[in-house]
């Protein structure tokens, strides 16, 4: 029974021996490295040969963390590039407008492009911006479309958005907007504000879920429109100046019916100084503009149906021309898109200088419809075409009251 516990001590300590002396890249413990010299399990010269191997593993394994918490620094300092979406949209367009009374040289025949590219960051969980740069012929704040004309030239960029939005994680729901945004409102129409003006200054968006069934939302902002429009001074209150505010209500009635609900109210401070808010038809002074709004979204159909429509009031006007409306419907077929509305807007009713740039040559006193038809060849790429049937009393300088003033607009549109 010794020599047989002799035997298997023996094969133990043989086995040790021949696990220390694996190729360097196998890890060797310094505590059981001394235990074996000490007990005399091997000689010095396996001692001395395996402290060179530890010493080989213990600077690689240094040389590794080194690498690692380095690699680790890396990843953070570029945490934002992860959370970094980039996207953009090339349109190519056709446009003919035609208004009676024109010569050949004041009606358009043209092919247009407008591109557009923008990076969107998370800058950590309570703080995200924005950048995006667009074509445009000028700076016209209601177009980011380019001519395609002059010789081939190179087309000009602008900086059509640059915001920092801060969304509190302490109020779920809230948004705190600086700089150069996208619409902080929700509309429903066109007759305001044409989709491609991009307000400057400062806003706060707000949306509460009461239950499963009720949305409650609103918006506040305050924007310069031009510096010391009055040529008074420099202070804060010769500023040229437009304060918004909306309220509005998404309620679910049912599974197949949705309605939305709103107001806003958009005023201007020192208006009656700007000869720039006075175009496309306007002659009032001073303008302080009252909506409602309102969409109902019916499912359950052969095919889904969208009702919208918007009301405006201008109060401060004093001629009397001061409403506008809109009333339209949308509905999709597969991947057919179809949208149409009616509208009339009186010669005062909005800022004719931000009002839609396509409808009626982009005039107020003007009424007719809009139609518009959409259709989805293959992801993220279509085809459409948009005609707009008007009356206008203001489409040129020159034009008859209620000239017939028609646009066509055929689009080949890819986004990423």
């Amino acid at each position: 029974m010794r020599s047989v516990s002799t035997r298997t001590a023996a094969a133990l300590c043989g086995g040790l021996v021949l696990a220390l002396s694996v190729p360097a890249h196998a890890a060797v413990d310094a505590k059981l490295l001394e235990m074996l010299k000490a007990n005399g399990s091997i000689t010095q010269a396996q001692y001395n040969e395996l402290q060179t191997e530890l010493a080989k593993d213990q600077q690689a394994a240094a040389t590794a963390a080194k690498s690692s918490a380095a690699q680790s620094d890396f990843e953070k300092k570029l945490a934002w590039a992860a959370k970094t979406q980039f996207k953009g949209d090339v349109r190519f367009r056709h446009e003919t407008v035609k208004i009676d009374g024109q010569t050949n040289a004041q009606d358009k025949d043209r092919q247009r492009i407008r591109a557009r590219l923008g990076a969107y960051t998370e800058i950590n969980p309570q703080v995200s911006t924005g950048i995006r740069i667009a074509t445009g012929g000028n700076n016209d704040a209601r177009s980011t479309n380019q001519d395609l004309d002059n010789y081939f030239v190179k087309k000009d960029l602008w900086l059509d958005l640059g915001y920092i939005d801060y969304h509190p994680t302490a109020i779920k729901g809230l948004s705190l907007i600086g700089g150069k945004m996208n619409q902080p409102w929700e509309s429903m129409g066109d007759i305001i504000w044409d989709s491609d003006i991009n307000p400057e200054g400062l806003a706060a968006t707000y949306s509460f879920p009461v239950n499963d069934s009720l949305k409650l939302f609103g918006s506040a902002g305050h924007f310069t429109l031009k510096d010391n429009i009055d040529g008074e001074g420099t202070q804060f209150r010769h500023d040229l100046r437009l304060y918004s505010g909306q309220l509005g209500a998404n309620f679910k009635a049912t599974d197949n019916l949705k309605l939305t609900l709103g107001g806003s109210v958009y005023g201007y401070d020192n208006d009656k100084d700007s000869a720039a808010l006075r175009v496309n038809g306007n002659t009032s002074t001073e303008f302080r503009l009252y909506e409602g709004f309102g969409q109902i979204d019916i499912g359950g159909l052969p095919m889904p149906l969208s009702l919208y429509g918007q009301y405006v009031v201008n109060d401060e006007s004093t001629d009397g021309h001061d409403t506008a409306w809109l009333a339209g419907f949308k509905t999709k077929f597969y991947d057919l898109k179809f949208d149409y509305n009616y509208r009339d807007t009186q010669r005062n009713a909005v800022v004719g200088a931000f009002t839609d740039s396509d409808f009626a040559n982009g005039t107020t006193g003007s009424r007719g419809h809009k139609l518009k038809i959409g259709y989805d060849i293959d992801k993220n790429f279509s085809v459409g075409a948009t005609y707009f049937l008007t009356k206008a009393d203001f489409a040129t300088a020159s034009s008859p009251r209620d000239a017939d003033a028609n646009t066509l607009q055929l689009d080949v549109e890819a986004k990423f």
